[in-house]
């Protein structure tokens, strides 16, 4: 039943959503807790730092000394030196850019592990998650026969277990950490990407014709319930479609043009806030970053991702 009333509660999210006629929908798929402001000034430092961590969680960061502050990242940098040659390179920090960027998926599929692990061997079958999740609805089907279809636990179920079979590396059909992680949070692994983008085609493509017309793309944004005219947003959104979605311009979007679409390749954020702090801290120039360095320009450091904009220097060094 916790499950059931998990799904429930998303559902209830979901509709709420789709109950604003104007509220502009996310679809593409960002990396998390990475900073979309230009980096250009002491001045973004704090920014950053407010934008994500909140300013409760900035205040607890202000409650450190300088010296406390530096202290802590001197101990982070020496975990960012993987190869421990006492230089950190623009690899090792986007190497720790993206592990900082992933650690709030595995904490949280660790939250809610047990709530699937029922016989507490350490997997999650494929039984186990459908009990955990769908067993209400399996044991009593009539009281759902009203359901909309768009929140249909009958579509929901096998769009689940596909997706669960894709995350199944090993075909056991039993999940492991890595493997519950990819299904839970599949936009993060990259054998799960095909999931994501049929999955995205399926929510949009209302005529079930395999493709995303315009029409369908707006429609995933903007519900036009009072008929008056569109948003402004909304008439560069069908500009967009035309001239950058449609890419073969043959009037809809394939598999291939929603991929690139919600996984645009061409551009690395962990790659370009790696340069940059680099670019910020190198004062020989010798494209390497020694400890002095960083620690002599901690106050970028704990503005940045490379301690997840200061949170990680709040946190015991056992925790990292």
């Amino acid at each position: 039943m916790a499950g059931f009333s998990f799904v429930c509660a998303l559902l209830l999210c979901a509709a709420a959503v789709h109950s604003k006629p104007t509220l502009r929908k996310e679809r593409v798929h960002h990396d998390p807790e990475l900073s979309r402001q230009a980096h250009e000034d002491n001045k973004s430092y704090q920014y950053d730092h407010e934008a994500f961590l909140g300013k409760e969680e900035a205040k607890t960061f202000d409650q450190l000394t300088p010296e406390e502050s530096k202290d802590r990242l001197s101990k982070i940098v020496d975990r960012i030196d993987s190869n421990t040659d006492g230089y950190i390179s623009t690899a090792e920090l986007k190497a720790w850019i993206k592990r900082v960027q992933k650690r709030y998926v595995y904490e949280n599929v660790a939250k809610v592990w047990t709530d699937y692990d029922l016989n507490k061997d350490n997997k999650i079958s494929w039984d186990e998650y459908k009990q955990a999740t769908y067993g209400y609805y399996l044991a009593n089907p009539e009281e759902f026969e009203d359901a909309t279809d768009q929140f249909s636990f009958k579509k929901m179920l096998p769009r689940d277990e596909r997706r669960f079979k894709a995350a199944d590396l090993n075909g056991d059909l039993a999940a492991d950490k890595e493997e519950f992680t990819s299904f839970l949070h599949p936009e993060e692994f990259e054998h799960m990407k095909d999931i994501v983008v049929l999955e995205t085609l399926e929510d949009i493509d209302k005529n079930g014709d395999g493709h995303v017309d315009e029409d369908e793309y707006i429609a995933d944004m903007f519900a036009h319930e009072d008929g008056g005219p569109e948003p402004d947003w909304v008439r560069t959104e069908r500009e967009q479609f035309s001239d950058f979605r449609d890419l073969n311009k043959d009037g809809k979007m394939d598999q291939d043009e929603i991929r690139h679409w919600i996984m645009p390749q061409d551009y690395d954020h962990a790659q370009a806030e790696a340069r940059h702090l680099v670019y910020e801290s190198d004062q020989d120039k010798d494209q390497m970053l020694t400890k002095d360095e960083i620690l002599e320009n901690w106050n970028m450091f704990v503005g940045s991702q490379a301690t997840n904009y200061g949170e990680d220097l709040t946190r015991n060094h056992d925790e990292l």
